[in-house]
């Protein structure tokens, strides 16, 4: 029997895509997850197809349990400014990708797109760590580093949809070449892979400092990860420490120059890098403040750790669904006397 009654007309679906992964969840309208589905996909999943196969598959599972309204699909790529196509996924094959409408018509339900950082701020706006400010600006660091800008309380997400890209902003002319095509890029030196990578090296140069990382792969640089970094750095490790506070210096220039362009009041930082904690944000605080302009003479805006977890993606799309759907004449009254939270 469909769970529809309890919660009313208030059921949408959150999907969040990722290079290797496909989340879905029904999510109430006040941020609670009531189920989820997770399904790896196959290597074969560059092609757009088994991608738009899945999402439809993990959907219709969903649906036969509960009655929503519409579908929210975070995507790790570039989405256009109709929130329709994935107009480039650097991690899967979309180019111009109809994704929209495609799902749409296969589910037979209202469907939203949005880049999948965006998602996950909304959701962080909404219900986690920056409840109740208007002027964020999340960062997300995970395999690269992906952004999103909210402001006087609502998405910015540019003319073209395509703001917040901050990973790709460049922090060392000449520097790491990039998957973006371009060097020096912020999530060369901030991210998973940035992290990972100065592991293997400093492991292949048989560094005395090393020795833990090393002896925990048995001496192959290639078996090392950032999750892997991250579990010694918490144990005492130094050298992994040292990782660490790297990064996060480099995550905190980045961050300087963010807040000379936005001003924001907080900085969120989410994603799976950022679950060490205070090893990093610690560092990042105090390269931020050493490089923000005007520092001394302006109010600096508080960094802190996402709240919501991997469920943000999906929590955010799906209310960004709902958003989209025509409101009532409840609901306009209802917004007309001041933004409605959760």
């Amino acid at each position: 029997m469909m769970t529809y009654a309890r919660y009313g007309h208030s059921l949408t679906i959150g999907v969040d895509i990722g290079g290797t992964k496909v989340a879905a969840g029904v999510v109430t309208s006040g941020g609670r997850v009531l189920a989820r589905l997770r399904t790896e996909t196959p290597e074969r999943s560059k092609s757009p197809s088994v991608v738009e196969d899945t999402i439809v598959a993990v959907v219709s599972e969903l649906r036969q349990e509960y009655r929503v309204r519409a579908v929210g699909v975070g995507a790790a790529g570039f989405v256009d400014e109709r929130r329709s196509r994935v107009l480039f996924a650097p991690h899967l094959s979309w180019r111009e990708e109809p994704l929209r409408d495609a799902l749409s018509v296969r589910l037979g339900l209202p469907v939203v797109v949005e880049n999948d950082a965006n998602a996950s701020a909304w959701a962080e706006v909404r219900a986690g760590a920056a409840r109740g400010v208007d002027d964020v600006v999340v960062v997300n660091l995970g395999t690269g580093i992906g952004g999103a800008i909210v402001l006087d309380g609502a998405l910015h997400r540019g003319r073209y949809g395509l703001a917040g890209e901050f990973g790709h902003m460049t922090v060392v002319p000449g520097g790491h070449r990039c998957e973006c095509g371009n060097r020096g890029c912020w999530e060369q030196y901030a991210s998973g892979n940035a992290l990972t990578r100065e592991a293997r090296e400093l492991v292949a140069a048989e560094s005395p400092v090393a020795e833990v990382l090393r002896q925990a792969v048995g001496g192959d640089p290639e078996l090392i990860t950032g999750p892997l970094v991250s579990e010694l750095a918490r144990k005492g490790d130094r050298a992994c420490r040292e990782l660490l506070e790297d990064a996060g210096g480099w995550l905190g220039v980045g961050l300087a120059n963010l807040a000379a362009a936005f001003d924001p009041e907080l900085f969120v930082i989410g994603g799976g890098v950022s679950e060490v904690g205070e090893l990093l944000l610690g560092p990042a605080r105090s390269a931020f403040a050493k490089g923000l302009t005007g520092r001394g003479y302006r109010p600096e805006a508080r960094v802190v750790a996402a709240a919501l977890g991997n469920e943000a993606g999906m929590i955010g799309a799906a209310d960004l669904a709902r958003e989209a759907l025509p409101r009532g004449r409840s609901r306009r009254r209802q917004q007309r006397l001041g933004r409605a939270r959760w």
